[in-house]
């Protein structure tokens, strides 16, 4: 890290890993400010803002900390940005997902413009992931943190060089168990407070509940790879590839009777949902198609390039071989990415997210893109 003389905002969750990232800069000497943000202006079930626990956990960390912390509304951005590109893709059949573009266009754009505009010089945050720098004039470079399970280089590989030169990522080297370790050290409030798994924007409410009066959809039928109708479905929005679906094989005159059925497609012309069991080979890709792909370096490397990969958050690095698409112009950034070992559930508007291994420094999220 650079000078302690740097003003820094921390962007507080509420949560304890902020909380966390926030004490430690503290700790560091730095001029630290935090900042809770506003995105959706969304009530819970008491009539309550959805925000407000979560605000107030915040003011309770600072507090106990010694700073000051900034509420900043950024409702209209979200909306424009992140949920209408959200209401979008679901309505195309896709699986979005609204935290990479979160990060890409709120929180490491707008948010740190907003710091700029008000004195600041960086913007921190909880993510575990880890930025390196050899020297001043050299670009940073994004490497999965130290924790592998909580690493969320995956949700942050759309970030380019300017929002990456003014970030910090303070957990780049714990573990969740050491950032709850340190929470009780620095006895803040949030040391025993659960994660939230709900979905970025609104919090802990279920996406098909939540998309009903956002989007399009009409009713369909549930078919067999072979094309045989064996049920109705709600609308393809509400259903993502690989989930296990509510339609049971013991109804049907289907020779693999009691194994359950998963969605394994869309067919958006003729608004049908594909199922299958566990084994159809619609349910596994060895090539897949990737769109708006991203490069954080702003490089493209030398390909064909020989990586590993990752199709979502957590998911284990798979390896496998990126290739350009030979039927594109330069503006469409199109990729093949072949997967040495068959992939489940490849799911289109989700993305495919690539690593390379560098000695002595571990791997290195180069960027990625769109499965298409």
């Amino acid at each position: 890290m650079k000078s302690q003389k740097e003003k820094i905002v921390v962007a507080m969750s509420g949560g304890v890993d902020s909380s966390v990232a926030a004490a430690l800069l503290v700790k560091k000497g730095y001029d630290v400010v935090g900042m809770f943000a506003v995105n959706y202006e969304g009530q819970n079930k008491l009539g309550n803002s959805c925000w407000r626990g979560d605000y107030e956990d915040a003011l309770r960390v600072c507090a106990k900390l010694g700073i000051k912390l900034l509420r900043l509304n950024f409702a209209e951005e979200y909306k424009q940005k992140v949920l209408a590109y959200t209401y979008q893709e679901y309505e195309k059949g896709k699986t979005p997902n609204p935290d990479v573009m979160c990060n890409k266009f709120i929180k490491f754009d707008v948010w740190l413009k907003k710091i700029k505009e008000l004195g600041y010089d960086k913007i921190a945050t909880g993510h575990y992931a880890c930025l390196r720098q050899n020297f001043s004039n050299i670009a940073p470079r994004l490497f999965l943190a130290r924790d592998k399970n909580k690493d969320q280089t995956y949700f942050l590989h759309q970030l380019n060089q300017t929002q990456l030169k003014d970030t910090l990522f303070p957990l780049d080297k714990y573990t969740k168990k050491q950032v709850r370790k340190l929470a009780q050290k620095f006895d803040l409030a949030t040391q025993n407070k659960e994660e939230s798994m709900g979905i970025c924007f609104v919090g802990e409410v279920a996406i098909n509940q939540f998309l009903k009066d956002k989007v399009k959809y009409s009713p369909g039928n549930i078919v067999l790879g072979g094309g045989e109708i064996i049920g109705t479905h709600t609308g393809l929005p509400f259903y993502t590839i690989g989930q296990k679906s509510s339609v049971l094989s013991s109804q049907f005159s289907i020779n693999r009777k009691n194994e359950p059925l998963f969605i394994v497609g869309k067919n958006l012309t003729k608004n049908e949902l594909v199922v299958g069991f566990e084994d159809d080979p619609l349910l596994f890709k060895t090539e897949i198609k990737l769109a708006n792909f991203h490069w954080i370096s702003e490089l493209e490397p030398k390909l064909p390039l020989q990586c590993q990969f990752r199709l979502r958050h957590r998911q284990e690095l798979q390896t496998g071989t990126l290739y350009r698409h030979s039927k594109q112009n330069e503006s469409q950034k199109k990729y093949i990415l072949k997967a040495r070992q068959p992939q489940r559930a490849v799911t289109a508007g989700q993305f495919a997210v690539i690593y390379k291994k560098r000695l002595f420094q571990g791997f290195e999220c180069l960027g990625g893109g769109e499965i298409d």
